[in-house]
């Protein structure tokens, strides 16, 4: 890193300008880019949820080269609404990108091998709600598996949004016996319809919904991918909130 700073200030000096302008330049930009405090496993929940009283934002607009999904944040997911409005605000999920893609299944984002904003080794407690289901456009956040995380425990970062399929009723009622799960008419109708997927329920914690741009999720998982389900093109992705909205 160094080097490449020094490379930088060497060729902007070969250019014509002064150090001090240069160092004026460069503490001008500086300032202009976003803070992140990183958080440990010891803060993380105090942090948030102060962070989140203080910023009731439930709205974000996900930036990709496909377009662009709106979303919606869940209010009683207090955590991970607030730990998710916090990353972007922050400018952390505009170094991200949709980075794995199954699909019939869901596209995960939020990290990025050319990420340099760092935000902590901690995790977002499981807020589990039988209200909401993974269906089509459900926003979730990944985890490590129960081995490792038996508290079923959420990524500080990474996301993604159901694509899914549509399921027939004797398959919903199938879901239904096998996890000791009772759904909703309305449920069983978002999921025999625009589809979902009903075995992630009470397993990774939804915490918002696509409202705009279900399209886009389709083209992203349309994407040819490698054998690691990693987009052989990457698909970044910029995260804006953009206002405050009552539930």
């Amino acid at each position: 890193m160094k080097l490449l700073i020094g490379c930088l200030l060497f060729l902007m000096a070969c250019n014509g300008k002064t150090e001090q302008e240069t160092a004026d330049e460069v503490a001008a930009t500086a300032k202009k880019e976003p803070k992140l405090q990183p958080l440990k496993a010891e803060n993380a929940e105090e942090v948030l949820t102060a962070y989140g009283k203080e910023h009731p934002d439930t709205l974000a607009v996900i930036s990709t080269r496909h377009g662009d999904i709106k979303v919606r944040l869940y209010k009683d997911t207090p955590l991970h609404r607030a730990n998710f409005v916090r990353l972007a605000r922050s400018g952390f999920y505009d170094q991200g990108e949709f980075y794995r893609v199954v699909k019939g299944l869901v596209i995960q984002g939020g990290d990025s091998d050319n990420r340099t904003m760092k935000q902590g080794p901690y995790k977002v407690p499981a807020e589990f709600n039988p209200k909401y289901v993974h269906k089509k456009g459900a926003l979730a956040m990944a985890r490590y598996g129960d081995e490792r995380n038996p508290e079923k425990k959420s990524s500080s970062h990474n996301f993604y949004i159901v694509q899914g399929k549509p399921r027939t009723i004797e398959e919903v009622r199938a879901y239904e016996a096998q996890y000791g799960k009772k759904y909703t008419p309305e449920q069983v109708e978002a999921y025999t319809t625009i589809g979902g997927e009903p075995s992630l329920d009470h397993e990774y914690t939804v915490f918002g919904e696509v409202i705009e741009g279900l399209d886009v999720v389709d083209k992203i998982a349309e994407e040819p991918v490698d054998g690691n389900d990693w987009p052989k093109e990457i698909v970044p992705h910029k995260i804006k909130i953009i206002e405050a909205e009552k539930q």
